[in-house]
């Protein structure tokens, strides 16, 4: 084990395809019952949250926090009141495709619970981990064009992309930037390959809301980091476990040197 990993905290917001059951029942209605259904929905759900990255992001050592339930029972990479499309209580996924029967919605007392139980739960966990931290890394990862509901549809994207705010409000030190930028190629480098090489900064998006929420809260540095599917995943969907083995060891390197860059 590295010295000093108990001081970074990890956050995977998304990995789960996992769905509480009264949200599921409101979901698929009597469906629910048909394992077959249930099955197959929980899949959908599964692979359009950030799939298998609870194992890429999961370092030895490190404090980890990881989403027990789907993105698409409560985001928690949002704002508690965000009411948008894709805010933290979403009625379609990244598709467009209705996630619920026609005419549902959510009355604000059940978007109150929901939120209640499931997104204050989670925040709560963030602050209790973040005492006494030294850095927060939020794990993502993106479809490898645009979606239909994202900013920049149909666009094909970097192999990995690090958030680390804006100019005016960094959630990472500006001056380290181009060192961290600088490391996340070099510990990646052997997962790199074809078209996937390119290692951004704010493409498509400039800041995760965790990141920017709890460093403007705490001020510890914080910033999110996504990583392209095409690195781990087939064009159908199915996991190719050498690459996800590859890419978690490479993120381990990578976590300890962004660390150093903070504690150094």
């Amino acid at each position: 084990m590295t010295p000093g990993r108990d001081r970074l905290l990890i956050l995977t917001p998304h990995p789960s395809g996992a769905l509480p059951a009264d949200v599921l029942r409101d979901m698929l209605g009597e469906d629910a019952f048909d394992p077959a259904k249930r099955a197959a929905f929980l899949t959908r759900v599964f692979m359009e949250g950030d799939p298998y990255t609870d194992l890429i992001y999961a370092v030895p050592g490190a404090r980890y926090l990881e989403a027990p339930w789907s993105r698409f029972a409560v985001d928690l990479n949002r704002d508690r009141d965000d009411t948008e499309d894709n805010g933290v209580l979403k009625l379609t996924d990244f598709a467009r495709r209705p996630l619920y029967p026609a005419g549902f919605s959510l009355t604000p007392g059940a978007r109150e619970a929901r939120l209640r139980r499931l997104w204050d739960a989670f925040d709560a966990q963030v602050r209790a981990e973040l005492d006494g931290a030294a850095l927060m890394i939020v794990g993502h990862s993106m479809a490898s064009r645009g979606p239909a509901l994202g900013p920049d549809t149909g666009t094909p994207r970097p192999a990995l992309t690090l958030m680390l705010g804006t100019e005016r409000a960094p959630t990472f030190p500006r001056d380290r930037w181009d060192a961290l930028q600088a490391a996340c190629a070099d510990t990646f480098a052997p997962v790199l390959t074809g078209d996937l090489t390119r290692v951004a900064v704010g493409d498509p998006w400039t800041t995760d809301t965790l990141s920017a929420n709890h460093c403007a809260r705490t001020g510890i540095p914080a910033f999110g980091l996504e990583i392209n599917v095409a690195l781990y995943l087939t064009e159908t969907g199915e996991p190719r476990p050498h690459d996800i083995r590859a890419l978690a060891h490479a993120f381990e390197r990578f976590a300890d040197r962004a660390l150093g860059l903070v504690e150094g």
